[in-house]
This record gives C-alpha cells, structure tokens and sequence, in this order.
C-alpha cells in the first residue's frame, strides 16, 4: 500500500523553493553544533575544566595569536579581552555550522567531515596544552559524534525524495530485514540536494527539537558539574591570622581620594583589581590540595603546602602597587593593594641557591610560566609569595590560593598566579612563556604618572582639583608637576609616602575657564630621575612617555 507524492500537490516550500530547506539547514548545522558543545562540556565538567574544548581552543588561540593582534585586543578591550575572545569564538563557529548545515544538502558526508573537523581540532588542543593528556581529547572526540548524529536525524526529514513511499508497514518490514538499516544510514550519508525533493517539515521539527533538547540538557548539566571545582566555599574557611610582620600605619592623610572625587583610591579593591592573563576561565584551586615545589639548582629540594606557608613566623604584610607591561601611557592597569605573604628571599635561602642560578623559573597550575632573576628575587624588599590580598584571602581571578609578587618588575616576569613550581635555572636553559614571544627577559617597572581627574568632557568652568597617581617602585616619587595649555610646568601637592613601593597621589588646583584645555603631567623619582617624555609602546618592556589629557571645560 504505497502512497507516491505529485510534486505538484505538493506546498511551493516543499516542491520547489530551495530556501525554506536551507534556512532549516542552517538550523540543523547550529543545532548540531551546539548538542557537540552541550556533550563536550558535560564530558569535561566530568573530567575536569581543562578539557572543554571552548577553553582549550582559546587558550590555543591566544597563544598562537600574533602580538600586534594581543596588543591591540588589550587597549581596546582592556580587562574584557577574554570575554570579546568568548563572544568572537562563538561567533566563528556559529558561521562554521551554518556552513555545515548548508553544504550538507549538496552531500551529507561534508557535514560530517566537517563536525569531525570541529572535534579533531578541539582534541589536538586539548592534547597539546602544557597540562593536556590523553584523556582531556574525549570531551572532543565525544562530543562531535554526537553532533553528527544529531546533524544526520535532523536532515533525514530534509531530503525525502518525491515519489518515494510514506514509511507504511512494507516499508518498516524492509528495514528490519538485515541490512535494511545500515541501507538507510548509508543513503542518509549520501543524500544530495536536487529538485524534487520533498521536506517533512513535522519530522525536522521533531529531531530539531530533540537536538535543542540535548543540547539544553546536556549544556545545563555540565554548567552545573563545573561547580564542583568551585573553590569560593573554601577560600571562605580559610582563617588568615594577623602576620608577624604588619604593614606599618598609613601617615595622616595618604588617601587624598577621600577629598577628590574622580581620583584612583590608595587601595584598589579586589574586585576592581586589573586581571591581564592568558585564562579563558579561571583556575579553581582546592587550598587543601595546593603545594609548591621549589628544586632545581638548589642544595635542598623543598615542599610546601598552604598550610606550611600561612603557619610561618616570618608572614609579612606590605602596601605595594602592581603594573602589567601592556598598560599604556595613562592606562589603567595598575593597582595598589595591601598583600600578605612569605619571604621569597627566606624561602630560596632555606633551598639553598646554587651559583650560576640566575633565573627563578615558575610555574601555574595550567603550565604558564614565567622567568625572573634569582637576584631580584634574593634581593627585593618585599618580594613575597603572597595568599592575601587587602585582608582577605587572595580571589581566585588574582591567583588564589598563592601568588608571587616582586616589587619594582613588571608581572610577565615575576607575578605567577596559581603558581606550583619553582625552578632554579638559568636564562640560556630555559625561555619562559613570554620571553619566548620576544619579550626582555627582565622589565624594571618605569617611572610613570597619570591624570584621574577632571574628566575629558561636562565639566562645568570654575574652581577644579586635577589629581592622580605616579608610582616608580623601589625608587619612590620625590616630585609631580602638572602643565597646562603647553604653559610653565607647575608642582602638584604630594600625598604622604606610605612607602616607595606604593604609589603616590597627587592634586593641584585649577581655576578652569570654558573651552579646550591640554593637560600634561610627568614625575620625578627619588633618585632624581625624571619621567621621559618620549613615547614609548608597551612592547618589549613597558611603555613610558608624559600623560597628556584633553578636556573640554563648559
């Protein structure tokens, strides 16, 4: 009892018109994708975070991308370069399945290369990261042949030629005979577009809302799973007792933002801290399961756990301002914070520094390293592993549950976060992720000064206060001048020195009249150095130059 279709009883959309069926193809190639992520992601929140293959293919991606391209994705994007990373590579693979789902009307197997593609990159990825193994590859591999199943269900009701039989009993008794259904999945494989093809439009839904369905579910699911790692709960436990050694009271009058509107306070909170690094997610650390091994050219191999480091009698606390290499002139990653923490120089002597040693190599939980040199480390004041951050234990998003920190260089070359390796090496031996991008291999922080306030437009004339900020780390700042209009360099009140590895705030007075002002500011050290005035790019080792604002006065 065989029903044969009349192409020309059949809807203009189902007999005729291509696009109703491409634009379902679309959806199919989306669908598709994202049922591939949904399971991958339920697979890696199985496995650990590591293996999702959005973060592996990120993490891949920024580190193959060439630095003029980083460059310009920090200063346009600054703090929120990961999330315009997120969004762009959604963005390619949503046109990636949509070219799938296309192309797979001229012939099946091309969308399936393609979702084989898709998983056979994430796995290389997961593979080839510094941490990768064997198993991190399942989440891909997995996950992309669901995605091809999913692909092939929704397109068996896109391409049901006319003229063929409605499934009726002849039919299902076909298909149960041996053979019948490898028969049919090897004509679903081989489907083409032509004319004549009828669409059932009921059956695509159906499997479309199947796929939507898994992709839900399984997406949700590890979205969920992924919590597990979360390490908010036990950062929340933990105690830090009062250190040994505390940070000594502020002068009256450090903190001329309490007086300034619009000006950077002394003490930037945790949560508005500046965060550069190359983590698409951030690392979550157990505090119970962390510990640090510091070998190497060393006379005695060291471990220590948490617990080891926060129960010393040597724990400092120190006011000291962080800058990242990529901050422009005027820019805004830098911040002053109050850290808590051991001795860096205390721990190396107790390991016993061989000579010839000249670089401290160090490394973070997911592989990403970092070289400084041993004698910056050996003789910096202050220079800390660091577990607190402004009273509390260090965020996740600054390196919970232990950081480096050594004042006076810039962090590409001596503020590991998450870190768990120390190696006592050399320059020749070793490149370190950054210096292996053509980066100096050592970055003192420069001499720098930045203008917080007025703000470049709706400002009313009269009286105004510019201020900001300098910093010259482990030099102190001796003197700020402001100009005005290209005019004579004038000295701005300093606030109180908390101590020189903090940066200073600054103010001046304005009697501000309407129209276009420029204003300039530069700094002084307390070695008598002044502050550049030739523009420099942050590549390879900080940017300097004067900081100059246009504002328009109303």
């Amino acid at each position: 009892m065989t029903r044969v279709i009349d192409t020309e009883t059949l809807a203009p959309d189902e007999a005729v018109s291509p696009w109703p069926r491409r634009a379902r193809a679309a959806i199919a190639g989306i669908l598709a994708a994202l049922v591939a992520l949904g399971v991958a992601e339920l697979i890696a929140a199985l496995i650990g975070p590591n293996s999702s293959p959005v973060v592996v293919v990120g993490g891949t991606v920024i580190d193959a991308t060439p630095r003029p391209v980083k460059d310009f994705a920090i200063s346009t994007f600054g703090e929120n370069d990961k999330i315009a990373l997120i969004v762009g590579t959604l963005v390619l693979i949503v046109v990636f399945a949509v070219a799938i789902g296309l192309l797979s009307l001229r012939d099946r197997r091309i969308g399936v290369a393609g979702i084989a593609l898709f998983g056979a990159v994430g796995a290389l990825a997961a593979y080839t990261r510094p941490i990768g193994d064997i198993l991190d590859t399942l989440p891909s591999i997995l996950g992309a042949a669901v995605g091809i199943v999913a692909l092939l269900g929704m397109f068996a009701p896109l391409q049901r030629p006319v003229g063929t039989a409605d499934v009726d009993q002849d039919s299902t008794a076909k298909a149960q005979q041996p053979g019948g259904l490898l028969d049919g999945l090897r004509q679903n494989l081989a489907g083409r577009d032509r004319k004549g093809v009828s669409m059932d439009r009921r059956g695509f839904f159906i499997a479309g809302g199947i796929a939507a369905g898994v992709a839900a579910v399984t997406g949700g699911a590890g979205t969920l799973l992924q919590r597990r790692f979360d390490v908010s709960d036990a950062r929340a436990a933990l105690d830090i007792l009062p250190p040994s050694d505390p940070a000594p009271a502020l002068p009256a009058g450090a903190n001329l933002a309490e007086d300034v509107p619009g000006l950077t306070p002394l003490f930037t909170d945790n949560a508005d801290f500046y965060r550069v690094d190359i983590n698409i997610t951030v690392p979550q650390i157990s505090p119970a399961d962390w510990s640090l091994r510091i070998h190497g050219r060393v006379q005695n191999e060291l471990t220590f756990t948490l617990a080891d480091l926060m129960g010393r009698d040597d724990v400092i606390e120190r006011d000291i301002t962080m800058t990242c290499v990529s901050n422009t002139v005027g820019g805004s990653l830098a911040g002053g914070a109050r850290w808590i923490g051991v001795p860096l120089r205390n721990l190396l002597e107790e390991a016993g520094v061989e000579d010839g040693a000249d670089q401290v190599l160090t490394t973070a939980v997911d592989g990403f390293t970092i070289g400084t040199p041993t004698e910056d480390c050996l003789r910096t004041e202050n220079a800390m592993l660091a577990f607190g951050m402004n009273g509390e234990p260090l965020p996740p998003e600054h390196g919970f549950p232990v950081r480096m920190l050594v004042p006076g260089l810039y962090g590409y070359v001596s503020a590991t976060k998450w870190i768990v390796d120390m190696e006592l090496t050399t320059f020749d031996a070793v490149d370190s992720y950054w210096t292996q991008r053509d980066w100096d291999e050592t970055a003192p922080i420069k001499l720098a000064s930045r203008i917080d306030t007025p703000a470049s437009v709706g400002v009313a004339a009269g009286d105004l206060m510019i201020a900001g900020v300098a910093w010259a780390q482990t030099r102190g700042i001796a003197k700020v001048e402001v100009q005005i209009d290209r005019g004579d360099w004038q000295e701005a009140e300093l606030a109180p020195e908390t101590n020189v590895q903090m940066w200073r705030q600054w103010r001046m007075p304005w009697q501000a009249e309407a129209g276009q002002h420029s204003l300039s500011v530069r700094a002084t050290d307390q070695d008598g150095e002044l502050q550049t005035e030739e523009r420099v790019e942050p590549f390879p080792n900080g940017a300097s130059g004067w900081h100059t604002l246009q504002v328009f006065i109303q």
